[in-house]
């Protein structure tokens, strides 16, 4: 019988990846830090927030390549069949970029749909405009970051967010202190230099991999089809889609609700923080479909989902009930005394958000690696329905905008938690539970 994975070593194994997310989402805060420091900080500040929630939501099509990845490609055959799947995606996601930004599509979102005040909108577009590349390259990185945590090379995903991070934030420190150009304009550079740079970087550290640990034959009965890997990633594309369209469901409510200035220039600042404290959560997935390659190894998994779920609770109340985040919010990220009580006003309404997601991407993990990417998708659709209801209500009754976003993301996933765990149960080997204590090791 296999001897069962070690805490140490799923440690091991997750903490690069840990620290790749937690580089990635340190890359918001540092721009927005930048823009707070610059001329007319709370309008560029709301213009950013929704340049950067309408290009992750073009670009979340590809977010769960890594995940793609991680779990198919086992050879050189598989290797090069998602890699052209990879370049058909990012092709049609960058012409649907460059059609929000460069057409009147462009004026029925951003004006109508999500009815932007006028100062903001017209500060929208140019940032689009230069974030066109930003989808491309990022899916061309996920798809060689998912190779390198398949052949346990985590580290070099952590170096790749590094490149990223020191890019983008060298960007916006040398155009915010040599330029006099908008807080948006240098704020979208940075972005897309950010992960242009990861992209070489991936496409680099991951030549040794290709030559000398990728196999060149394929194991009989496991080849795999275009149409095959189509299917395989269309519902996590669909999912990422649903996640990433409750920013702008959010972002559409906040202009609607009191206060829709101030809650947009507080919004992008407050989901920042949510992103950092979700980061552990955030690199579950791929570690679970990596290292659940024995039934030995779902209860050390578990167990460690636990031990994050309640760490991340305790940096959470550490944050929120110490002087660290009014530090943070007004001496870090410099904002205006009304912003940032909005902000710091709404924290401990997401208490406990970091603990849901780390409980869900186990669930999301155990589901991919079982292949069973339906009901990841599934549990996404529940989340956003879930989201898209309490939004509205708030909208009709015009309760305070961020709170209201604060009690329909928190519900949202509390729900797709339970349903992910009733469909998870589903797909765990005979005699296994997902809640029953199991013997260790």
């Amino acid at each position: 019988m296999n001897q069962a994975i070690r805490q140490r070593e799923i440690f091991w194994f997750w903490l690069p990846l840990f620290a790749s997310w937690l580089l990635m989402t340190a890359e918001g805060p540092i721009v927005s830090a930048a823009i707070n420091r610059l001329p007319d900080e709370i309008v560029m500040l709301a213009a950013m927030g929704i340049v950067t929630s309408l290009s992750i939501t073009i670009e979340s099509p590809v977010i769960n390549l890594l995940a793609t990845s991680t779990a198919l490609v086992q050879d050189k055959a598989s290797y090069h069949l998602v890699r052209r799947f990879t370049i058909h995606l990012a092709l049609a996601l960058t012409l649907v970029a460059a059609l929000v930004a460069f057409t009147p599509l462009f004026d029925l979102i951003v004006r109508r749909a999500l009815g932007a005040p006028p100062e903001v909108a017209q500060w929208v577009r140019p940032g689009m405009q230069i974030m066109v590349p930003w989808t491309a390259a990022i899916a061309w990185r996920r798809f060689l970051q998912g190779v390198m945590i398949r052949f346990q090379q985590t580290r070099k995903v952590a170096w790749g967010t590094m490149v990223r991070l020191t890019a983008s934030a060298g960007v916006v420190v040398a155009l915010a202190l040599g330029t006099s150009w908008p807080g948006v304009i240098i704020g979208s550079l940075a972005l897309v230099s950010g992960v242009v740079a990861e992209a070489i970087y991936a496409t680099v550290a991951v030549r040794p991999l290709l030559y000398y640990s990728l196999p060149d034959i394929t194991p009989a009965g496991s080849g795999l089809t275009y149409g095959e890997l189509f299917w395989f990633h269309l519902p996590l594309a669909a999912t990422s889609l649903l996640v990433l369209l409750a920013q702008p469901l959010v972002t559409f409510s906040l202009a609607r609700l009191p206060q829709p200035t101030e809650s947009l220039a507080a919004w992008p600042v407050l989901f920042q923080l949510m992103l950092l404290a979700r980061a552990a959560a955030l690199a579950l997935p791929e570690a679970v479909i990596a290292l659940s390659s024995t039934p030995q190894n779902f209860a050390p998994l578990r167990r460690f989902t636990l031990l994050l779920s309640i760490a991340s609770t305790a940096l959470m109340a550490l944050l929120i009930f110490t002087p660290a985040a009014r530090y943070y919010l007004f001496t870090v990220q410099d904002m205006t005394q009304t912003v940032g009580e909005l902000a710091q006003s709404s924290l401990l309404l997401f208490l406990f958000f970091p603990a849901l997601a780390a409980g869900t991407s186990w669930l999301r993990g155990l589901l991919i690696k079982s292949k069973d990417t339906k009901g990841v998708n599934w549990g996404m659709g529940i989340n956003l329905l879930i989201t898209a209801v309490v939004l509205v209500a708030g909208l009709v009754l015009q309760q305070p905008g961020l709170p209201t976003a604060a009690l329909a993301l928190n519900l949202a996933a509390a729900v797709e938690l339970l349903y992910l765990g009733w469909r998870g149960q589903r797909v765990l080997p005979l005699g296994q539970q997902l809640l029953r204590p199991l013997p260790r090791g």
